[in-house]
């Protein structure tokens, strides 16, 4: 069997890829239905939503490793929610935020569908949406998601299908595939001010 190479992630871990802790490595639990985001999906979601999110507020709804919280963290995000309800990945969520001081970070125990529900609406820049694989909570969880997004922010939804129909109010806005994993996101419109048009008397 060829030898990994050195420093490559090892299976029960996942590797950032951008920001201030590019190449930081967080630990993968052995869970039922987690399955990290790729390296090469995330790489193309922040090439997709850009490199710097200075000023974002974003929310991991199913963070299972936090890859994609952190991601965002990384580069530069002001405030980013992490929800997850099993108590060994609330603990492995918390030990990195401690080992890479990632103050932006909040980790929530509690069940996303609920959260969603609850959350006070246009809350976030991004909402990323990576449920437990072939589970029915896709659709819906897009749906509450679509309503916590500011005018002109994103939903991303990584599934094994693409949905066929945007989430309520959002538009499809970048779509791709890589294996088995199908990858989208959503933006809720934005009309940037006309400025010949005169204020109202």
């Amino acid at each position: 069997m060829k030898p990994a190479s050195r420093g490559a992630p090892r299976a029960n871990e996942v590797r950032l890829i951008g920001g201030q802790w590019k190449r930081s490595k967080l630990p993968v639990a052995d869970r039922p239905g987690l399955r990290p985001t790729p390296d090469r999906v995330r790489e193309t979601l922040f090439n997709w939503l850009g490199q710097d999110l200075s000023g974002w507020r974003c929310l991991d709804a199913f963070a299972g490793s936090g890859a994609l919280g952190f991601e965002a963290a990384s580069r530069g995000a002001v405030e980013v929610v992490l929800l997850e309800r099993d108590p060994q990945l609330l603990a492995s969520l918390a030990a990195s935020k401690l080992r890479l001081k990632a103050e932006a970070l909040r980790i929530e125990r509690a069940d996303a569908m609920t959260w969603l529900a609850g959350c006070a609406p246009q809350r976030f820049e991004v909402v990323f949406l990576d449920p437990p694989f072939d589970t029915a909570l896709v659709a819906p969880a897009a749906a509450l998601a679509s309503r916590l997004v500011v005018e002109g922010g994103f939903v991303y939804v990584e599934a094994a299908a693409p949905l066929v129909e945007p989430p309520p109010g959002l538009e499809p806005w970048r779509q791709s595939k890589a294996g088995a994993v199908s990858f989208q996101v959503f933006r809720r419109g934005y009309t940037p001010p006309d400025p010949t048009r005169r204020p109202e008397p």
